[in-house]
């Protein structure tokens, strides 16, 4: 039975994402990532949810990324962001003991403010 490739050189299944390591600007690492929310209607990847803090993992909050201001650094085998983590520290996040409502506007709005995406 032929196995299933979850990577190529452009394409990488969404369960090989979900943990990778994401580096600041000064190429060391915040945190991993934790899921990606994907556009229902366009099919693209709109945010990375990073775990940043806690102990290996567990108790850390959650930091929505615009998709967009993360880039895949092959030296590194993780993704990088402009950002560094007492930057990181100041943005919208959520902990494990409250929710984030994923169908605010303002919520979302805040999240590409705050990364500098543009509106589209």
């Amino acid at each position: 039975m032929a196995m299933e490739e979850r990577e190529t050189v452009n394409l990488i299944g969404s369960d090989k994402v979900e943990g990778t390591a994401v580096y600041g600007a000064d190429n060391q690492k915040i945190g991993s990532i934790e899921r990606v929310m994907i556009d229902k209607i366009s099919g693209k990847v709109s945010y990375a949810v990073l775990n940043f803090g806690g102990f290996f993992g567990l108790g850390g909050d959650h930091y929505p990324l615009p998709w967009q201001s993360l880039k895949y650094d092959t030296s590194l085998g993780g993704y990088v962001t402009g950002l560094t983590e007492s930057q990181l520290q100041g943005a919208p996040k959520y902990s494990n003991d409250s929710d984030w409502n994923w169908s605010d506007p303002a919520r979302a709005r805040a999240v590409d403010d705050y990364y500098g995406v543009p509106l589209v």
